[in-house]
């Protein structure tokens, strides 16, 4: 008796952990924990690249890092949270969105819904102890994914990626007003870059899950325009940003070299692309090119300050 009570209390400990795994992967899918992640980085390197311009030193800063980067992440958080509760009508037909929660049905909508309004108000107001324009910013961020490109714009329009990328660009704003409320130019020509990284950057991924986006009825320019139109557009994003590193001269010539070699390499594989015999393979490596840039290319700029910035 004894050894089959234990085996039973085993069995429910063991469904009970199962539960609480399940729930906690549920949650992490409702707040796109790999969406959180890369905009913390581009906020911390504009909220560290304002330090380094206005000669301030990290350690003075510190309690207003903590609020900048925990507010910005639950800004994030509640608009993806909003996101998926809108787009679970069309998310069960994509491979990649059917085992949301949303879709699942593992937490109730109406929690979802309140989590995504309560965890996005919250971001906000502790970005308000910081600076009113990083909170401002942080608004508008959630404002452009949530409604310009979520609500209006993902389903009617295939210059969707291109309004999406007003929220990801973002960030740095929000890091760099929660140090200095009056932008620098260099913190718009951070947005700047952010803002044509994303076109090329999802537009790959467009291309890569492109059968998915069509039957979801999700009008992006490869399903609408084909494999060509959006190469070229993809190009010509890249090229634009081969001058936009030499705006930010100051940050020294480490950074210029890394970043124009990003570049170039950049444009090399898409030009490289008018010629390939296999586009989704191109598109994958388009896409997994476009990460390592956006982490090289901010690591790099974090690590040239250091020496300015840390003390």
């Amino acid at each position: 008796m004894d050894k089959v009570e234990v085996s039973s209390t085993q069995v429910i400990s063991q469904t009970d952990n199962q539960k609480e795994s399940t729930l906690w992967e549920d949650f992490m899918a409702l707040i796109k924990v790999g969406i959180i992640n890369s905009n913390l980085m581009t906020a911390f390197a504009g909220f560290w690249i304002a330090l380094f311009y206005n000669n301030a030193s990290f350690a003075d800063y510190w309690v207003t890092f903590l609020l900048t980067m925990i507010g910005t992440g639950m800004v994030i958080a509640g608009g993806c949270i909003i996101n998926n509760y809108y787009d679970r009508d069309i998310d069960h037909i994509m491979q990649r969105t059917k085992a949301r929660p949303t879709v699942t049905g593992t937490i109730p909508l109406k929690v979802i819904l309140g989590l995504g309004i309560g965890i996005s108000v919250l971001g906000i107001i502790l970005l308000s102890f910081t600076t009113v324009q990083a909170a401002l910013f942080g608004a508008f961020g959630w404002f452009a994914y949530v409604v310009l490109y979520t609500m209006w714009s993902k389903r009617r329009y295939t210059i969707n990626t291109a309004i999406g990328s007003l929220s990801g660009a973002v960030p740095p704003l929000i890091g760099w007003a929660a140090v200095d409320p009056n932008l620098h130019v260099a913190a718009i020509i951070i947005f700047v870059i952010m803002f044509i990284w994303q076109t090329p950057h999802f537009l790959a991924l467009a291309m890569k899950k492109c059968k998915e986006y069509k039957a979801a009825g999700i009008p992006m320019l490869p399903v609408v325009h084909g494999f060509s139109i959006t190469k070229r557009q993809i190009v010509v994003y890249v090229t634009c940003l081969l001058p936009l590193p030499y705006l930010l001269f100051s940050l020294g010539t480490v950074f210029l070299v890394i970043a124009t070699l990003l570049n170039l390499g950049w444009l090399a594989l898409g030009i490289s692309g008018f010629k390939t015999g296999n586009d989704l393979k191109w598109a994958n490596r388009m896409f997994v090119y476009s990460l390592s840039y956006l982490t090289i290319f901010f690591l790099t700029m974090i690590i040239v300050t250091v020496p300015s910035t840390i003390f």
